[in-house]
């Protein structure tokens, strides 16, 4: 009997230790590298939830590719939306800092994004809260980039940068600028 308690007690002491560890590996990893998110809404139809409110989409966010705000035009990105910082959501990245860009529905017509900003459009224009709405977002507030749709299980796949061919940039400053200074 004493020795099935010290049997007991080993092991316990082995789980605990486990957690100890697996816990600070597991939160690192969540922080630094990537997690997994839910998209909820139309704002992304069709690209993500296809179908509509019967079933959400999960896919995974990167976090490691923007901690250098290292995003191109036409990724999926997380981003804390400017209006409600509790709130996060997912958008296409459609210009990039310098880009000279034709809004959809923004106070002004055309707008160039300052630097540090992003211009972000969800692809279902007219049921979507992007910068449409709220305008250029700081690269500050990205959280992650879309990597994989990981469920539902028949949706698996890798998410490719893409830009639809009637909201491209018009213009971008910054290289306009040093293409002229190599003249």
């Amino acid at each position: 009997m004493a020795q099935q308690a010290r049997f007991g007690q080993k092991y316990f002491k082995a789980f605990i230790s486990g957690f100890f560890v697996a816990v600070p590996v597991t939160v690192t990893v969540l922080d630094r590298l990537a997690y997994v998110a839910r998209v909820e809404g139309a704002s992304m139809q069709p690209s993500l939830n296809p179908d509509g409110g019967s079933a959400s989409d999960v896919v995974l966010l990167n976090r490691w590719s923007v901690r250098n705000y290292r995003v191109q035009r036409g990724d999926v990105v997380s981003v804390l939306s400017p209006k409600n910082p509790q709130q996060k959501i997912i958008k296409r990245v459609i210009a990039l800092e310098g880009d000279f860009i034709k809004t959809l529905g923004y106070k002004n017509r055309y707008v160039r994004v300052p630097d540090g900003h992003l211009w972000i459009e969800g692809d279902h224009h007219g049921h979507s809260f992007d910068s449409n709405s709220f305008g250029p977002v700081s690269q500050g507030l990205l959280h992650g980039r879309a990597s994989h749709i990981i469920w539902p299980p028949n949706r698996w796949q890798r998410i490719e940068p893409y830009v639809p061919t009637d909201r491209k940039p018009l213009v971008n400053w910054s290289q306009q600028s040093s293409e002229d200074e190599d003249d």
